[in-house]
């Protein structure tokens, strides 16, 4: 993948649930991570007693994290609702040259910051609630 614009890394939410996604109010930076916990299956016939790990076993997750601020009171409103609700809903992370990676995701952290002479700003972070999908970029 050759190198691109961090603001096309778009976060998309399905807010009815009928499979159509909007973008995620004004982020200004995001960032998503995926991870495999691993399963350890060394014993003490494994070879030079080297860690042996079990293909396939372990949990997998993803998180996503965000910052910026609301673009509109609509956008201000479904995050709030989704974060002390706990909902979970499908979301897609477009990464461009890449693909898109969905599934539902929950809110597990919403942070307000603001200072005295500047705009009020959110950090979110979202955690898998179930398979993801990937789609490669065409």
């Amino acid at each position: 993948m050759a190198a691109q614009k961090g603001k096309d890394l778009l976060l998309k939410v399905d807010t009815t649930g009928a499979g159509v996604f909007v973008t995620v109010a004004g982020l200004r930076a995001r960032g998503l991570s995926i991870s495999a916990e691993t399963v350890e299956i060394t014993n003490t016939e494994s070879a030079g007693q080297w860690r042996e790990l079990l293909t396939g076993a372990g949990i997998k997750s993803a998180r996503i994290t965000g910052s910026g601020v609301f673009k509109d009171g609509s956008s201000d409103t479904t995050i709030r609702d989704y974060a002390f609700n706990g909902t979970i809903r499908d979301w897609q992370v477009i990464i461009p040259d890449f693909g898109i990676i969905a599934g539902a995701f929950q809110i597990t952290s919403l942070e307000f910051s603001g200072r005295h002479d500047a705009e009020l700003t959110f950090d979110l972070t979202l955690e898998s609630a179930g398979a993801l999908t990937f789609t490669a970029a065409a």
